[in-house]
């Protein structure tokens, strides 16, 4: 009877079951014991399993298939970057983006791109694309320096104590903790623990110390200063009473500019969709209507019949609605739909969509007016725009009201473009209970989420559960064809969307918990998603991976478990080295490649873009990064390196390295590829840095664990000592830096000032367009690069002298400080100046000041676009400008020009 017959058994006796299961566990496991001589008094016991300790086999079998798998990834990157240059250069030509937003195109040989690539610095980052953007790549740079300063601290100390501390490993478990035997020599690892926890602590203060700079520097410079966003709060909760203009102004005083009290626009809002759906269709309806007559028309010259244009079409043009197209296209063939799926009456659809519009965009106007007169059901919230920024910060660092929680939580900097408009109804009380609720369920999810990958890891050995359970034996009649698809890629493609599924379900409960503005859902998504990588993919895995390796052994000899998980948990360091691997070789050069992203958007491209503005859509939107669920994968990675870094110091070598290449990998899609939806204004770093001290507590933790199991009292009381002094070190830390992180400091304005007098009275010339490196215009990459990277010389010289490389890391406080990054800050970005449309509807719900859209069709040589332009301009604008065919019938648009009509320049608020 095998081990699967006695759990059946077991099963079916319905005796107490806990009792009967263990039974079978003992009688099993003494069976193994016995089998295997783990239970005996053979003094020799487990040595074969000693000699055949696989870290090492283990290591290399991840190491050459990731290796040739990242060649190959790279390789097909250095091609297809020459041929696909929407695809991986897409920021260096786009017309979508400013000229200044732009990153000047790299050589396009093979490998000759590799200098200047290297040469760009990160700075150039910060002044074309974003704070959160340039933010990332410090990370992970400061990650991988990190790392590699802890492997020139541990290495030379605690390699020659664990590799001669007579455990009796073998391999790469030889370099661990579990191999070292005499207690002593733990005061090596005590010391060197102190040394380097304490470095990553100095790290996280001087880091946050720069970014507190950087923030004031480029929050307080004109480019940001001066945006409507940087002058406007947002207050939540408000009262009843306080939503009215008269008392808001009265209660801020002459500071107050405009405000926007918030409006319930649910019908409103329907109204809006239904017509841009509706008009969208009429655009997708004269399109395929405009195409159809254009393939007739091919048709009929490959015949050797009609001309391409009718005799007198041109002068047609004002005739009745369809008649040049029904000269191509019959009645029957014109485009149509049904009212309603499968019954409904089958109607005309442009001329259905014409009657509709018609009675839909009067509708609408008039709501719009009654919003902006004031004559709608208002929400508790208020935008409330000043004239200065420091105004603004004023009433931000004030307490509003005097009631708790009554217009609070409040926002400053909130772009009008990432207000979710629907949690602006949510009061005070309901936040607390939404906020109760989300964070209880996404505490479930993290903990229970190991249920869901466990079925998934059940369906990959069904044949193992069908002799545990047989009820399932009907599986065994399944086709070996279809049961092969079911045991192999049915788990692969389950878990692949289980892992798809977690950021939408963690951003939508931060939606759900009340958050205000996309960015606000970034920043509750980072947290959620680092509770996730902490607890399933390290904890719980390095946990799994040490008892499993020790559950048999502590099933024979239950007296040794604490001596055996001791001596396993540093080899589950194994596992994260071959996922440093992997992240490193794999996942950056696969992020390079983008294979998926290519292919369907050649894919996608030819089959669902029927219309010009779809093609359009596709060509110039660019992919952005999601910073809640990006910034929480590489901190879980800095946090294994940091608890292993003494227990395991060799997993901060592959750290280092990994680390590096995705900063590599995430550099050239920064500069070339990606985009920023989401501004964050750099809050991501700082909430980075202290999820990164887990780590640090992490290590802490485990090694006054791994000391206790071994018995080492002195040890011990080193660590805990230790553990206090960063516990009050780090609440000391947050106390001084948590204000300045949400606050603008008002004795910076001053000198602000004198540097914008500085600037005006000595660089006239300076700051012209055609001469400015900051606004991307002309000129190389290099001199580009140069001038941007450099401080700025017409602010005059740097407050102190240049310091050498310890002096500089040392005292942040003095070589980062706001003086000298505020000189990196770019002029001539772009010009902050509103048109007062723009002004008077920027924070009304975008149902209030939506504009009619503007149809785009192609044009044909028959005249028919024209007529329908005609025709349905009486309703609704429409243009046949800058898309045709080609000789194919192909719809083809204007590239060259890249800003079609329906092109809308970037406002930046």
């Amino acid at each position: 009877m095998d081990t699967f017959d006695d759990f059946n058994h077991a099963i079916q006796r319905r005796s107490p079951s806990a009792l009967t299961l263990r039974n079978v566990i003992e009688r099993r496991a003494f069976s193994f014991c016995a089998s295997t001589n783990l239970a005996g008094n053979n003094p020799k016991a487990g040595s074969a399993q000693e000699q055949s300790d696989p870290s090492l086999s283990s290591f290399l079998s991840t190491l050459i298939p990731t290796a040739l798998v990242a060649l190959a990834f790279i390789t097909g990157f250095l091609i297809l970057r020459r041929i696909f240059k929407r695809n991986y250069e897409p920021r260096t030509f786009l017309g979508s983006l400013r000229e200044q937003e732009r990153t000047t195109p790299l050589p396009n040989g093979l490998v000759n791109w590799f200098g200047t690539f290297s040469k760009i610095p990160d700075s150039f980052v910060l002044n074309h694309q974003s704070l959160d953007a340039f933010l990332l790549l410090r990370y992970l740079k400061v990650s991988s320096a990190t790392c590699l300063v802890g492997c020139f601290i541990t290495w030379p100390v605690l390699f020659p104590v664990n590799a001669t501390g007579k455990a009796g490993e073998k391999q790469l478990n030889l370099l661990t903790f579990g191999n070292v035997v005499d207690k002593n020599r733990y005061y090596a690892h005590v010391f060197i623990a102190w040394i380097f926890l304490g470095f990553v602590f100095y790290m996280v203060a001087r880091e946050s110390i720069y970014y507190i700079n950087l923030r004031q520097a480029y929050l307080l410079s004109p480019l940001y200063a001066n945006r409507m966003s940087s002058r406007t709060v947002l207050f939540t909760s408000v009262p009843k009473a306080y939503l009215d203009e008269g008392i808001l102004r009265r209660m801020f005083g002459k500071s107050l500019k405009n405000i926007w009290i918030a409006n319930e626009c649910e019908e409103i809002e329907k109204l809006v969709e239904e017509r841009d759906k509706v008009a969208m269709k009429l655009e997708a309806a004269e399109t395929k209507l405009i195409k159809l007559a254009n393939t007739h028309r091919i048709k009929s010259m490959k015949k050797g019949g009609q001309n391409s244009e009718a005799p007198g079409a041109a002068n047609e043009t004002n005739g009745e609605s369809g008649s040049l197209a029904a000269r191509w296209v019959p009645i029957k063939k014109r485009p149509t739909h049904k009212l309603k799926p499968l019954i409904g009456k089958k109607v005309d659809t442009i001329n259905w969509c014409r009657s509709e519009l018609e009675r839909l965009i009067p509708k609408i106007d008039a709501l719009q007016a009654d919003y902006r007169a004031g004559k709608a059901e208002f929400i508790p919230s208020v935008f409330v725009e000043f004239f200065t920024q420091s105004e603004a910060q004023s009433a931000y660092q004030r307490l509003s009201h005097h009631h708790a929680l009554h217009m609070a939580p409040r926002f400053i900097g909130v772009n009008p473009d990432e207000v979710i408009w629907k949690n602006l109804k949510i009061n005070w009380a309901s936040r607390v209970v939404r906020n109760i609720v989300c964070i209880t369920a996404v505490i479930m999810l993290i903990v229970f989420w190991s249920i869901p990958v466990g079925f998934v890891g059940i369906l990959s050995n069904i044949k193992a559960l069908i002799k545990l359970a047989p009820f399932l034996n009907f599986l065994n009649k399944i086709p070996p064809q279809i049961f092969g698809v079911i045991q192999g890629l049915l788990p692969s493609v389950l878990l692949a969307v289980l892992m798809a599924l977690l950021p939408i379900i963690l951003r939508m409960m931060a939606r759900l918990s009340g958050a205000p503005s996309l960015s606000a859902v970034e920043l509750r998504t980072q947290n959620f998603y680092f509770g996730f990588q902490i607890v399933q993919v390290f904890l719980v895995t390095t946990l799994t991976s040490a008892a499993s390796a020790s559950v048999t052994s502590i099933l024979c000899s239950p007296g040794d478990a604490p001596n055996l998980l001791a001596t396993n948990l540093p080899k589950a360091s194994n596992f994260y080295i071959s996922y440093f691997v992997l992240q490193g070789l794999t996942i950056s050069s696969g992020a390079v490649l983008g294979i998926a992203g290519l292919v369907l958007f050649r894919l996608l491209g030819k089959f669902l873009d029927s219309t010009p503005r779809k093609m359009y859509k596709r060509w110039s939107t660019l992919s952005a990064l999601g910073w809640g669920t990006v910034f929480p994968v590489y901190t879980n990675l800095a946090v294994i390196a940091i608890t292993y870094s003494i227990i395991a110091p060799l997993v901060l070598g592959f750290a280092t390295i990994g680390l590096y290449l995705v900063y590599l990998a995430y550099r050239y899609n920064i500069l070339f590829v990606t985009d920023s939806n989401v501004d964050t204004k750099g809050l991501v770093y700082p909430r980075a840095l202290q999820q990164t001290t887990t780590g640090v507590y992490l290590a802490v933790v485990c090694l006054i664990g791994l000391f206790g199991i071994k018995a080492a009292p002195g040890p011990i009381i080193l660590m805990v000592v230790f553990l206090i002094f960063i516990v009050l070190f780090h609440l000391s830390l947050n106390a001084a830096l948590e204000p300045l992180l949400k606050f603008l400091p008002q004795s910076l304005e001053a000198e602000e000032q004198h540097l914008m007098a500085n600037e005006e009275g000595t660089t006239t010339s300076s700051s012209a367009p055609n001469s400015s490196a900051g606004n991307g215009k002309g000129g190389n990459l290099q001199n580009t690069v140069s001038s941007i990277d450099s401080p700025r010389k017409d602010l005059g010289p740097a407050p102190h002298k240049k310091p050498n490389l310890i002096t500089k890391f040392l005292r942040p406080d003095i070589y980062t400080d706001y003086h000298t990054l505020r000189r990196l800050v770019p002029t001539g970005f772009a010009e902050i100046a509103y048109d007062p449309v723009v002004e008077r509807d920027a924070y009304y719900h975008p149902a209030i000041s939506s504009q009619t859209p503007l149809l785009w069709v192609p044009r044909d040589q028959m005249g028919v676009s024209r007529q329908e332009c005609l025709h349905s301009g009486k309703v609704i604008p429409m243009t046949d400008e800058g898309a045709g065919f080609d000789e194919k019938g192909g719809l083809v648009w204007d590239h060259e020009n890249a800003r079609p009509p329906i092109w809308q320049e970037k406002i930046y608020y």
